[in-house]
């Protein structure tokens, strides 16, 4: 298993619209996400300053090839419609890689 996680910030016009497109998930969506081996899956948002919002993902996976499952997954129609209404309240941290939108999160304590 594999712990993931990753930062991304939220445009402050659009924090309600992100709660209500999250509490409503389409159910495509969800089953893509058990079928790329994605679970304990969760998504925080914290105001970091004021005016400034982030998103904090965390999941962990736990298949045998996550590029591969990523690949499907961004292959897969329906989560591309889906990250089509997502993304418009999202723009990526200064701070990510070229061409990384959710920017990666190095962890640096787990404990079970």
């Amino acid at each position: 298993m594999q712990r993931i996680g990753w930062v991304i910030k939220v445009k402050p016009d659009r924090i309600e619209e992100y709660r209500r497109l999250h509490a409503n998930v389409w159910p495509g969506i969800l089953k893509m996400i058990g079928e790329c081996h994605f679970t304990n899956y969760s998504i925080y948002l914290r105001e970091l300053i004021p005016g400034e919002h982030h998103l904090f993902s965390y999941l962990e996976y736990t298949g045998e090839d996550f590029a591969a499952d990523c690949a499907r997954m961004t292959a897969d129609e329906e989560t591309q419609r889906w990250w089509g209404v997502c993304k418009p309240c999202q723009e990526p941290i200064e701070t990510a890689k070229d061409g990384e939108w959710w920017a990666d999160m190095e962890e640096v304590f787990h404990v079970d």
